[in-house]
């Protein structure tokens, strides 16, 4: 694996997560402090996309026979950041909504709160489904990495194995030959004697 791709991925982690986390905020602010969060995620969705561009380059100059794996990876990564994207949208439309009622003046009467409520709820729910699809995705990651690691250790002790038996077969070959050796030996010390 390669390690810059690695570090690449460890930052895409941490940044998805931050951006998850800001998503869910966004509903819940007001005023300056709202538009601020939708700047700092709109520039942190691009950061994510071009860390998902830079891990595409490295997959790429990853050995063919790597480079499936990796390009499992890659498409779950697009995944998650098309997901991201789309609760981003959700977000901003519940946060132009705000915006339109406290433009028209709407007091905020019990049915608009109680909305505002079931947007705040469904937006956490959102998230939390987000965060477990990303660790059921690691999770399935490393059994992919684990089942690949326990192939490669099946095919060395066949190896070892087959190298083995041909090391054991040239010691028999050599036994034979020290055998044979000997008794030309002896052969040849009883014709010079006679």
């Amino acid at each position: 694996m390669s390690a810059v791709f690695q570090g690449y991925e460890q930052d895409y982690g941490v940044l998805t997560a931050d951006i998850t986390n800001r998503i869910g905020k966004i509903p819940k602010l007001a005023g300056e402090e709202k538009k601020q969060m939708v700047m700092n995620v709109e520039k942190q969705l691009e950061e994510a996309k071009e860390l998902l561009e830079q891990m595409d380059l490295e997959v790429r100059e990853i050995p063919a026979q790597s480079r499936g794996m990796y390009s499992n990876r890659m498409r779950s990564y697009k995944q998650e950041m098309s997901k991201l994207e789309a609760d981003f949208k959700r977000s901003r439309i519940a946060y132009s909504d705000e915006v339109r009622n406290e433009l028209l003046g709407d007091d905020g009467n019990s049915s608009e709160s109680q909305l505002i409520k079931l947007r705040e709820e469904r937006a956490h729910l959102l998230d939390n489904t987000e965060r477990l699809d990303r660790s059921s995705r690691r999770l399935e990651a490393g059994y992919q990495i684990a089942v690949e690691t326990e192939q490669i250790g099946q095919n060395i002790l066949e190896n070892l194995n087959q190298d083995r038996e041909k090391i054991q077969r040239a010691r028999e070959r050599l036994r034979e030959t020290d055998t044979n050796l000997g008794k030309s030996s002896r052969i040849l010390t009883g014709m010079l004697r006679r």
